[in-house]
């Protein structure tokens, strides 16, 4: 498969815009998105697409799809994959965690809302803290498993 020129791109980004007006936006930044993550790629493993060079880095091994809700819609991204590279790769603008960035947002709020302390909320985060930062000692892999069954109480 043969990637579109840069200025067809912009044009698709320009056509979901003006097609679909502000329900093309979603398009127009999934298309922009797409390719920004190709570029980080080929900067990643220092080579362009099908060119060959001592400077390589590793490979480019497809895309994997992946889904994400933005403020303008869902956005059907396809993240670009390589293989044989010393670091994985993964697109910075994706930033990994931000899940967890997200719940500790929503945690705040949902404190401030309840009224805690900022005492009690600082106590809370150095706790936290603490933990992650924690020696583990001997524990090189520790393997959790839980099981959850319904039960009726007092069925004839």
């Amino acid at each position: 498969m043969t990637h579109p020129e840069q200025h067809e791109l912009s044009e698709l980004a320009l056509e979901a815009l003006v097609e679909g007006e502000l329900d093309g936006m979603a398009t127009a930044i999934q298309i922009l998105f797409n390719e920004a993550m190709r570029i980080e790629r080929s900067r990643f493993l220092q080579v362009e697409p099908h060119e060959r060079t001592e400077d390589r880095t590793g490979y480019a091994n497809g895309y994997k799809p992946k889904t994400v809700k933005s403020r303008v819609g869902e956005l059907d991204l396809r993240i670009p994959q390589t293989r044989n590279t010393s670091t994985p790769f993964y697109p910075q603008s994706l930033e990994r965690g931000r899940r967890s960035e997200r719940a500790l947002s929503l945690t705040l709020a949902e404190m401030y809302v309840q009224g805690v302390s900022t005492r009690k909320a600082q106590a809370i985060v150095e706790e936290l803290s603490a933990w992650r930062e924690r020696e583990t000692g001997a524990i090189k892999h520790l393997i959790l498993d839980a099981r959850y069954e319904k039960v009726r109480h007092g069925v004839v």
